[in-house]
């Protein structure tokens, strides 16, 4: 018990973990993330994150829960400006779609989220995953339902467009990040803006 006292003492704070963590997927890729690189670059053994994360997995889904916490925050920030809906709606989007092919926060989703098929996969990290998406819906949901109010929006169900509008942009983000050809960050924003212009917006707006 005192070794493990003395591990906990000297270890860099569980940030830091994270943050080297999401460095290295972005440098690198996330095949070259391995818990002995990682460990040699926050000075800790693999063995010692194995201790503090159990387990590869779980150390990928605490650095997705990190990025989106990250994430968050900015989507917060952007929702609660000054602002038309629809001004709000696009910057959702421009924080929604993947920077690039590669992007470290989508490629993390990705493996995040296939790995999370296997039959070992825990049932609370499934939660934790969900908990994720949840998060998205309800901020795009609460935004669909100001814009329908104020006249910006068409007379939509808020819940069952945020459904459709979420899965036509995770489609869209996939082909985004494995770089699948024709389906650059611009083009996937451009065939965005229109399907809402068809579907959701006002005449007025």
């Amino acid at each position: 018990m005192a070794g493990a006292a003395r591990a906990r003492r000297n270890a860099p704070p569980r940030e830091e973990v994270l943050v080297a963590a999401m460095d290295m997927i972005a440098e690198r890729g996330l095949e070259k993330l391995t818990m002995a690189g990682l460990g040699r670059e926050v000075g800790m053994s693999s063995g010692h994150l194995l201790y503090y994360f159990r387990s590869k997995d779980e150390l990928l889904l605490q650095t997705l829960e990190w990025s989106e916490g990250r994430l968050g925050a900015e989507r917060s920030r952007l929702l609660t400006r000054p602002g038309s809906a629809r001004e709000r709606l696009e910057a959702y989007v421009d924080l929604y779609v993947p920077e690039g092919h590669r992007d470290p926060h989508w490629t993390l989703w990705l493996e995040v989220w296939n790995r999370s098929q296997s039959a070992a996969a825990d049932a609370v990290a499934r939660e934790r995953q969900a908990a994720i998406e949840g998060a998205w819906h309800r901020d795009l949901v609460a935004l669909l339902a100001e814009g329908v109010s104020r006249g910006e929006f068409r007379p939509v169900d808020a819940d069952r467009f945020a459904a459709r509008l979420r899965a036509l942009l995770d489609g869209f983000s996939i082909h985004v990040a494995v770089g699948l050809r024709g389906t650059g960050r611009e083009q996937v924003i451009d065939h965005v803006r229109e399907f809402l212009a068809e579907s959701l917006l006002t005449p007025d707006a």
